[in-house]
């Protein structure tokens, strides 16, 4: 019998100008044979679909932008824009993250930092002190590969990680190597315990902390903000320089060519 819209016989897949739609009935005919689509591969052709769909936007925003842009503007001109631009913007990032305005939110910054670093190092040590057991007992559950090796990472992560927070240089990685550490123990407390309170809070507190620190920056009292400090200061004096220069150049040209 010739397949059709009755029932007995399938409706099959149907082209469309920019994907595939299918649609999915019960099949059946003489030998009983039956068609299937599974879920995981309706939800891959969906994100193909849509990733597809996003790069074919961001394809068209960009043609656009560069279709609008005045095509006089020398190519030299239009590359030392842009690095000026990003130049601006890492610099007023990086003010407004390591130099905090007030002196008690700087303290407090500076206290948090302390207090997280001092209590989360002794936990780093007793990790190392003997990583087989902390590796039995914590690594081995969740069914991470290289159990030994990933519980001397956590115990140096810990250590390392508070020593950068109280002394403020490169307090960002130091406070993202706590943040990984404290998210995998809470990973396990929930799965293992449920959502245990007394079991949760001291990870949570760790966590929390860090991660406030890493969304605030160290504050001003750290290595980092004298550090970045003086990054900007001679770029700042970099930057007057190449200004005077091109000054001096520019008077030295009209000039010349008013024949004095």
């Amino acid at each position: 019998m010739t397949p059709g819209f009755g029932s007995h016989g399938c409706l099959g897949a149907l082209p469309g100008c920019v994907g595939f739609t299918f649609r999915y009935m019960a099949c059946q005919n003489d030998s009983s044979s039956s068609l299937t689509m599974t879920t995981d591969l309706l939800l891959e052709l969906f994100a193909g679909f849509l990733t597809a769909i996003i790069a074919l936007w961001i394809v068209l925003l960009n043609r656009n932008s560069l279709s609008s842009q005045p095509a006089s503007l020398p190519l030299a001109t239009e590359i030392a824009t842009k690095s000026e631009t990003i130049a601006t913007v890492a610099k007023n990032f990086l003010s407004s993250y390591f130099f905090k305005d007030g002196i008690l939110f700087n303290i407090g910054l500076l206290i948090l930092r302390v207090a997280v670093g001092a209590m989360m190092i002794h936990h780093g040590q007793e990790k190392l002190a003997d990583p087989q057991t902390f590796a039995n007992n914590y690594v081995i559950p969740l069914h991470i590969p290289f159990p030994l090796f990933f519980a001397n990472v956590a115990g140096y992560s810990e250590v390392i990680g508070s020593w950068l927070l109280i002394l403020g240089v490169l307090s960002p990685i130091g406070a993202m190597a706590l943040i990984s550490t404290m998210a995998v123990a809470a990973y396990h407390h929930i799965l293992f315990s449920g959502l245990n309170i007394y079991v949760l809070e001291l990870v949570v507190l760790y966590l929390g902390a860090s991660l406030a620190i890493l969304l605030l920056g160290p504050g001003r009292f750290s290595f980092d903000a004298g550090i970045v400090e003086g990054i900007l200061e001679s770029s700042d004096s970099e930057n007057d320089g190449s200004e005077l220069s091109s000054v001096n150049n520019s008077i030295y040209s009209s000039n010349a060519a008013g024949g004095i």
